[in-house]
């Protein structure tokens, strides 16, 4: 099963409709392929929801379970295992945007929030999946998210994820991953890495 754009805000909205007939808001942080696929036009799938709903955990994970029942889905569709790849700066100001309310502003039964794209990139690149780089998911969200914030140089990609995640936290394939995806894009660009 993969989520496309139209039906995982389609899973939010029911997702959202339920809390608010329980009276409720929650609020869920999306990160990965799915916080990508929601704002970027380049990512056009993906297989789960990473989020964190850490104040709504047992609410979030009964409805989400109903609607996973109810569809067919795997239980995890909607999991928190990304919250192993959290920076210490996740909390901060400005970190996370509001994307949308569901089913609307009137009716807030869900909230759904997604990080900046330098945050996500930092994210991608901690989480990197070793593999060839040319058919690796992670490293063509890297790639792209790399040219929307404007990356040109490794050091410059490097400085970035170091800026949310402590060098001691950098594994070496982060380092040569990056060195080799920007050896490529310069490549394409003709420019030096």
């Amino acid at each position: 099963m993969e989520f496309n754009r139209i039906s995982l805000l389609q899973a939010f909205d029911e997702l959202g409709r339920s809390a608010w007939a329980e009276g409720a808001t929650i609020e869920i942080a999306v990160y990965g392929g799915s916080a990508l696929m929601l704002v970027y036009d380049w990512r056009i799938a993906t297989k789960d929801v990473d989020g964190v709903y850490e104040k709504d955990r047992d609410r979030v994970r009964r409805l989400a379970g109903r609607i996973a029942d109810a569809h067919g889905w795997p239980a995890d569709w909607l999991n928190d295992g990304v919250k192993g790849f959290l920076s210490a700066r996740d909390q901060e100001t400005g970190m996370q945007v509001l994307l949308d309310e569901f089913p609307s502003s009137d009716e807030p039964g869900l909230r759904v929030f997604v990080p900046r794209p330098e945050y996500l990139f930092a994210m991608k690149c901690r989480a990197m999946r070793l593999g060839g780089v040319d058919e690796n998911r992670d490293i063509d969200d890297i790639r792209q998210l790399a040219a929307e914030i404007g990356l040109t140089h490794v050091d410059e990609a490097i400085a970035l994820v170091a800026s949310f995640y402590p060098n001691a936290q950098l594994q070496p394939k982060v380092q040569f991953g990056l060195e080799e995806i920007f050896s490529q894009i310069a490549n394409n660009s003709g420019s030096k890495p």
